[in-house]
């Protein structure tokens, strides 16, 4: 049985979702907060401080190690990252991409940005 990639099924841990409460702790001790919310959707729910903006669809260039454009932040694929959105919907799919390219410390945000604004009040 032949044990290259081609022929292994591809199995990768799904994303943990994750609280507000637990996501800030993690941003707290060290992981980048990585704000995947559109332009209007981070107007309209307000900024989030510390947070790196990142285009979802261009993650690509941002997080590719060889790119001009990758988020220094994010420093090995053992970095600590918590993703967020407007809701759970957008942060998903970003963290399990996250996870296919190899990082393994990723999670994301229930209730996205307005559970990590609702801490605030």
């Amino acid at each position: 049985m032949s044990d290259n990639l081609e022929t292994r099924p591809e199995t990768l841990p799904e994303a943990p979702l994750v609280g507000a409460a637990e996501a800030r702790e993690r941003v707290a001790a060290g992981a980048v907060l990585l704000d995947t919310r559109s332009p209007g959707g981070r107007e309209r729910t307000g900024p989030i401080e510390g947070a790196v903006i990142v285009d979802r669809d261009n993650l690509d260039a941002e997080f590719d190690f060889g790119s001009p454009v990758r988020h220094a932040e994010v420093k090995a694929l053992d970095t600590p990252i918590v993703v967020i959105c407007g809701s759970v919907n957008g942060s998903g799919p970003v963290a399990q991409d996250l996870i296919a390219r190899g990082f393994v410390n990723v999670v994301h945000v229930e209730g996205g940005a307005p559970a990590w604004h609702e801490l605030d009040r």
